[in-house]
């Protein structure tokens, strides 16, 4: 009976270790607050083509973090090998709909396999290493307010003038228009179809690589003079990076290249003033991008503050005529720190420069600013305010853009 008892209560232990190697962790953001702005502008030397506005709202806007609701798991499989996986959406915390439905909604969704003392891979939807380097020396932590000019992302910005760009092919084509699934005008921060590898770190450094791949060849025919259907669609990219940490010093540097490839029809790409249109506006146009990326960043804790810097290089290139091309160049600085136990500030300003089409289009400089401020509730709850400016210009056409953007809110994280 006694050993009975024993056997049972050995079997509950190792039960209930095994039960213990296994693990799933729900999480998300709620970011709630209220957000307002101005922005006046022109999208060309005609006075008829000035835009002057101002607006505010309450909601779940996630001025501060974009919320999200998500799912995460880890499994010991033994010998210091592991499983893993993430599923994470984007949800509205105000409207009709909670959950994300358009194409950027299911934010990651992966799967992997890790070994300890060597590294990691995953296959899914997942954030580019370019991403992941880019958030760890961001002053602002990609915050969705303007002013930050890497990561050139916000809610209120007039798509037709956004950085001085009249055309608003032209200014998606830099946001979505190539193989990802997710991305700034910056930089692509996620791809679908992704194959990814992280190293563990070694002598202070890890590397990363990833590879995206979605494609597929049908026969081509002509369906009439001006049209095509059939031929090679093909979405793909590949990407390498590297970190370095020493004591209080955190580098970065990644690279990637992304194509998009569709069919497209000869005339109707070259009607519109004489060349090809590189990122497909056409109806009857295909996307045939090369995008091409490359990121620096660094970090430096003073203790009292702590710095950082950053530069962005991307350059999309049509695959039908190679002098045809867009590029957009950035640097920022900025600084962090702790005031108090719970007030948090920190502040960057950037400039760079964006090219569209060649020599045929004039420059565009532009430059930003943010200012911001946390109050710490606790270590999950927040509240939070933050300012940004954006500037944009060209003296050929006459085109410019101003925008001024406020937000205050409460953040939790769970």
């Amino acid at each position: 009976m006694k050993k009975s008892l024993l056997a049972l209560a050995a079997m509950g232990a190792f039960a209930g270790a095994a039960q213990a190697q296994s693990s799933v962790t729900v999480y998300g953001i709620l970011d709630l607050g209220w957000v307002s702005g101005h922005e006046k502008g022109q999208t060309g030397a005609a006075t008829t083509t000035q835009f002057n506005r101002t607006g505010s709202q309450f909601g779940g806007l996630g001025s501060q973090s974009t919320n999200r609701l998500g799912f995460r798991g880890t499994e010991d499989l033994g010998g210091g090998t592991r499983a893993f996986f993430t599923l994470e959406n984007s949800i509205t915390a105000d409207g009709n709909s909670i959950w994300g439905t358009s194409g950027s909604g299911m934010r990651q969704a992966f799967v992997g396999l890790g070994q300890k003392g060597l590294g990691q891979f995953a296959i899914g939807t997942q954030y580019t290493p370019l991403f992941n380097n880019a958030s760890a020396t961001s002053p602002g932590q990609f915050n969705n307010v303007m002013g930050d000019v890497i990561y050139a992302s916000n809610s209120f910005a007039n798509t037709n003038a956004v950085e001085g760009i009249s055309a608003a092919s032209t200014a998606a084509a830099l946001g979505t228009n190539n193989a990802a699934s997710g991305s700034s005008i910056g930089f692509t921060v996620r791809t679908a179809n992704m194959l990814r590898i992280d190293t563990d770190r070694f002598a202070g450094f890890q590397g990363q690589a990833f590879y995206t791949m979605d494609g597929v060849t049908n026969q081509q025919t002509a369906t009439t003079a001006t049209s095509r259907t059939g031929g090679k669609n093909d979405r793909s990219g590949w990407g390498l990076g590297l970190n370095y940490t020493w004591q209080k010093l955190f580098v970065g540097a990644n690279y990637q290249s992304l194509t998009a490839s569709n069919p497209y029809t000869t005339a109707a790409d070259t009607a519109a003033n004489g060349r090809p249109d590189i990122f497909g506006s056409s109806a009857n146009t295909g996307v045939n991008v090369k995008d091409n990326q490359w990121f620096v960043g660094a970090t430096y804790d003073f203790g009292i503050l702590k710095a950082y810097a950053q530069y962005v290089n991307r350059k999309a290139t049509s695959q039908i005529d190679a002098t045809q091309y867009a590029t957009r160049t950035a640097q920022q600085i900025g600084v962090r720190s702790n005031i108090t136990k719970t007030v948090e500030a920190w502040g960057s300003i950037g400039n760079g420069r964006f090219a569209a089409y060649g020599v045929s289009n004039p420059t565009v400089n532009f430059s930003g600013y943010q200012l911001g401020a946390n109050y710490w509730l606790s270590k999950r709850s927040n509240l939070y305010a933050i300012y940004g400016a954006s500037n944009t210009g060209t003296s050929q056409t006459g085109t410019y853009y101003n925008g001024q953007q406020y937000a205050l809110g409460v953040r939790h994280t769970f």
